[in-house]
């Protein structure tokens, strides 16, 4: 059941938020693949992702009832997914989790038979995204790109990485070539049809 769970992750400036709504916009609405909401304890924001929001203490609350198939922090903030979020493993959907390269030792722990997709580019790539975003200093981002460099997935798990160092489409189109190759992957019958001019 768990070969059907991708557990996506990638460095920040890699564009995986960005490659993942470029996916979910070429699927066909009732196409057997989900993506799963997290909760965050944080706000939701009027741009960004779309995730389960709550203060930190519920979040603390939650975890300890064992809400959360998968739970973790980063970057000060706590994610959860919840099980529901991956029911459709049950119903041999293929479930798409944005996931934390930190908690991936545990993630593979609870999902041995996952594949793990790494979104990830370049480290000059990486370094100029993040600086366009002018939301930490030279130091932090600095930090960040020598962490993506240093990173390295277990050599044993099912892996997809995708470098998405040029065009989003670029990336996109290398992505979906990646997951045709997976067996079971639903066919290109569940692409959406090409927008009429």
């Amino acid at each position: 059941m768990s070969h059907q769970l991708i557990y996506t992750m990638g460095p920040s400036g890699a564009g995986k938020d960005s490659l993942l709504a470029w996916l979910k916009s070429r699927l066909h609405p009732q196409a057997p693949i989900h993506f799963a909401r997290r909760t965050i304890d944080r706000p939701v924001q009027s741009s960004g992702e779309l995730h389960e929001s709550m203060d930190a203490g519920t979040f603390v609350q939650l975890r300890n009832q064992g809400a959360f198939s998968l739970h973790w922090a980063a970057n000060g903030l706590q994610y959860g997914v919840r099980h529901t979020e991956l029911d459709g493993l049950r119903r041999d959907q293929w479930v798409m989790v944005n996931g934390s390269r930190a908690h991936l030792p545990h993630a593979l722990l609870r999902f041995p038979g996952m594949t793990v997709l790494h979104i990830t580019a370049q480290a000059d790539v990486l370094r100029t995204r993040i600086l366009a975003r002018q939301r930490e200093t030279l130091a932090m981002v600095e930090a960040r790109v020598q962490r993506a460099i240093a990173f390295q997935t277990p050599p044993d798990c099912r892996l997809l990485e995708i470098h998405n160092d040029a065009s989003l489409d670029a990336a996109g189109m290398k992505l979906m070539q990646s997951l045709n190759r997976l067996e079971k992957w639903p066919s290109t019958a569940w692409l959406r049809a090409p927008a009429l001019n």
